[in-house]
């Protein structure tokens, strides 16, 4: 499970322990409406201190675990990036800095863009109590998503759970800013249909810039996923703390964030050969795997004959990357 720093952690619950519980749940209860309408917004939709409270206490969570799986993904393609500066755009309360820093020791300097002066401050706030000092130090500016405005330069640039605000005939141009200064960008959206769509064209656009695909794609060729019928994703797994809970209204100790993604980058990485694109489906003696790999949608079985592949399938998970090591596995 990808839970929060300590000290981000206990510098949340202190922010929340500020306002009444009872507000806090309403301010959760009108979020969530607000953003299950998936439309763009016109507005920054956290108006208000106890509505961006509530927001860091409702998501941020569960954006954390999702930034840290995909970050530490690439970390893992890419062993030789190491950042130094870091660039968040639309960074919200700063979920992004606090996973870039836990996953890349090499982080000296980490700035967040966001335009809601509050969660700056809140931002800001938690930031302060950080014990790695690239997220303690860091820059928090208010700013607008403009492609006429000077592109963001650092070598790691991240924009999550943001492109759905936006109107879709920007969306291109926004990521070809966001790319053009970049030594590697992400960007994360939620793991839903439409999610999907925004990551994929936003993947299209990398590509005809020139730029690597790091993770989830195997290859740079087209999607083989059939467009309108079904959509890639993945999850992280999340301890909910007992306020989470409240919060949320829900009973279970954990929950699992769904999200799409795409890294790029202007060095080639250590790709894998496949993902796995659904659970893995094991039974006595043998393991189906769901593959994305460079010849399109494939399902390989994966039996005892095949020794250690075999051992390396039960324990294989959605979003993981296939075959292992020296695979003998046809």
């Amino acid at each position: 499970m990808a839970a929060l720093p300590p000290d981000l952690r206990s510098a949340l619950d202190e922010e929340l322990g500020k306002y009444p519980q009872t507000r806090l749940t309403q301010s959760v209860e009108r979020l969530s409406s607000r953003y299950r309408e998936n439309s763009p917004a016109t507005a920054p939709i956290l108006s208000s201190e106890v509505d961006i409270a509530a927001y860091a206490g409702y998501r941020m969570p569960a954006t954390y675990a999702a930034i840290h799986a995909v970050l530490a993904e690439a970390a893992f393609r890419a062993p030789g990036f190491a950042p130094r500066t870091q660039i968040d755009v639309g960074g919200g309360t700063g979920a992004a800095i606090w996973a870039a820093a836990d996953v890349w020791p090499s982080l000296e300097d980490s700035t967040v863009v966001e335009q809601v002066p509050g969660a700056i401050a809140l931002g800001r706030r938690l930031a302060g109590n950080a014990a790695v000092k690239a997220v303690r130090g860091s820059t928090w500016q208010r700013g607008l998503i403009d492609p006429d405005a000077p592109a963001p330069d650092a070598d790691l640039v991240t924009l999550s759970y943001v492109l759905g605000e936006l109107p879709g005939p920007r969306r291109a141009d926004v990521v070809g800013w966001l790319a053009a200064k970049a030594g590697m960008l992400v960007l994360i959206e939620p793991g839903t249909p439409a999610g999907y769509e925004r990551i994929v064209e936003a993947r299209d656009r990398l590509v005809e810039l020139g730029l690597f695909l790091v993770a989830p794609c195997p290859h740079e060729g087209a999607c083989p996923i059939p467009r309108g019928k079904d959509w890639c994703h993945f999850s992280a797994r999340l301890p909910r703390t007992g306020l989470h809970r409240q919060l949320k209204a829900g009973t279970l100790g954990f929950e699992d964030e769904k999200f799409s993604y795409v890294v790029a980058s202007r060095t080639a990485p250590e790709r894998a050969a496949g993902r796995i694109l659904r659970h893995p489906v094991k039974r006595k003696g043998m393991v189906s795997l769901s593959l994305c790999a460079e010849a399109g949608l494939t399902e390989t079985i994966v039996t005892k004959r095949h020794g250690a592949d075999y051992r390396a399938a039960r324990d294989a998970e959605w979003g993981g990357a296939w075959p292992p090591t020296q695979s003998t596995v046809d």
